[in-house]
């Protein structure tokens, strides 16, 4: 069933919701498998990369059908968008929830920028995400800052951007593929503290399962997932192809890699609390 971001993510629940990033049919179809056998909500995020391969309206052509009939809650999210009207097509293209990130901009620019989604956004019933901070990228965005989030500049986000959840960087890093992080927890209770809002995380490929389950236990309520994903996909389909190295078929090879994304999906849900 489809499903926005205000819809399956409370204040109060002791689990996160997964968002996957996904790059396809198939992709989305082990995600949404995965979800059904834990019986559990779940998000499937569009990031920028796709959005530049493929029109948002192919997009949700493709996956808003996965998530009508998907027997559990299915969000149809935009990840990291920088453009304002990119994001506004999105809306108007049927994605059930957006981010807005102006991280790279001066906070109030950021605060206005997510206002001015949020109200679009509210008259379709969507749900936005802003981050204030910035979450670095350990390769493909190099012009992307690091920095903390700033407690002030949450509270105001929150106040005057009005978004439904809130990105924050605490020493997260996007597209980790072998190491891992160290949380800064101190900064991280400051900011739940100050904030009533549901807290995201991205780059969770790069965290150490226990800071995971301690996050997902906490005011984190929802964790964005990609790299593990597409590792898992890569070697699938890699070693389908060294198995067998006249196969050509795409519908066998995908046949073969479904499953082992399902299984890594289902994994990252279950550390998640669900």
């Amino acid at each position: 069933m489809l499903a926005n971001l205000s819809e399956i993510m409370q204040p109060t629940q002791d689990y996160a919701v997964a968002c996957f990033n996904v790059f396809g049919y198939e992709d989305a179809l082990a995600v949404v498998q995965a979800a059904e056998a834990r019986q559990a909500s779940v998000i499937l995020s569009v990031n920028l990369d796709m959005t530049q391969f493929m029109p948002v309206q192919h997009i949700t052509a493709m996956l808003r059908p996965l998530a009508e009939d998907a027997k559990v809650p299915v969000c149809l999210h935009l990840d990291h968008h920088y453009e304002i009207e990119q994001v506004k097509q999105a809306i108007r293209a049927g994605f059930t929830s957006v981010m807005f990130d102006g991280s790279q901009l001066p906070i109030a620019d950021n605060i206005a920028g997510v206002a001015e989604v949020v109200e679009l956004a509210r008259k379709h019933k969507v749900s936005v995400e802003a981050e204030v901070g910035s979450v670095p990228y350990a390769s493909g965005r190099d012009h992307i800052k690091s920095a903390l989030t700033q407690v002030s500049d949450a509270i105001a986000m929150a106040k005057q951007g009005q978004p439904d959840v809130l990105a924050i960087s605490v020493g997260n890093v996007h597209r980790l593929e072998n190491n891992t992080v160290d949380i800064d927890y101190m900064r991280f209770e400051e900011i739940s503290t100050a904030v009533d809002l549901p807290l995201v995380i991205h780059g969770t490929s790069g965290i150490k399962p226990l800071d995971i389950q301690k996050l997902a236990s906490s005011r984190v309520g929802k964790f964005n997932i990609g790299t593990v994903l597409r590792q898992r996909f890569g070697h699938a389909i890699r070693n389908a192809l060294n198995t067998d190295p006249q196969l050509f078929d795409r519908l066998t090879i995908m046949r073969k890699a479904i499953p082992e994304v399902q299984a890594e999906a289902e994994y990252m849900i279950r550390l998640l609390g669900q």
